[in-house]
């Protein structure tokens, strides 16, 4: 396995309005209709979230809410903030990172091994055996979308697990919730922070799931 050099940690101690807005708008894409992800972009956009933060979340969901839903927030965020003519001429004839480059495919795999293991942490090489138990093929893509998704720049992975923790809170699946509370502690997100974001998607949430992803929280908090 090629040498890692973990990406730099971004860390969270607290959340802006902007991160707020943003593990809102996660939410919505992972779990809400066509309203309400459209809602939360116009929050999110006068919250003042980079369009960068939002470009990445989008492009991300495809790994954590599929590709439909990735694919109606895509439309959605071109519907509500379309790209400058200049600024896309500009992107069609700059390099673009091409799956038939073989470069480019091992700068994949080597970023997508780093973004894992930071997130994973002591947990990583049990993963990977677990994952590669359930398929190769399977393990082979965890790690192509760390490298060439997660460990994109343009959201630093703090805020991209929280997100992922809000798509899994909100879409109910528990074990990679699990598996991201942890994950969103080992990249920097405090355990303040942390909570902040699951009381800040309660609304979303609603009473009875809020209760059970809190309480999530404070069993891997509590280890």
């Amino acid at each position: 396995m090629a040498a890692r050099t973990r990406p730099s940690p971004i860390t969270l101690d607290s959340l802006d309005v902007p991160t707020i807005a943003l593990i809102h708008l996660a939410a919505a894409i992972a779990a809400g209709d066509e309203k309400a992800v459209r809602h939360a972009f116009a929050a999110a956009r006068a919250a003042r979230v980079p369009a960068a933060w939002m470009e990445e979340l989008v492009l991300q969901c495809y790994l954590f809410s599929g590709f439909p839903r990735a694919l109606n927030a895509a439309r959605e965020w071109r519907r509500q903030a379309p790209p400058d003519p200049l600024t896309a001429a500009r992107a069609l004839e700059a390099p673009s990172e091409n799956p038939a480059d073989v470069e480019q495919v091992r700068e994949w795999r080597i970023r997508g091994e780093a973004t894992c293991a930071a997130v994973y942490d002591g947990m990583y090489e049990k993963l990977r055996l677990n994952m590669r138990d359930l398929h190769p093929a399977l393990d082979e893509w965890m790690v192509e979308g760390y490298g060439k998704v997660l460990g994109r720049p343009g959201l630093d992975l703090a805020r991209r697990e929280l997100c992922i923790v809000a798509a899994c809170a909100a879409s109910g699946q528990d074990r990679q919730l699990h598996s991201h509370l942890h994950g969103a502690l080992n990249v920097g997100v405090s355990a303040d922070a942390l909570g902040a974001a699951i009381v800040a998607l309660g609304p979303q949430l609603g009473a009875a799931r809020g209760k059970t992803v809190r309480l999530l929280l404070a069993r891997v908090v509590g280890k």
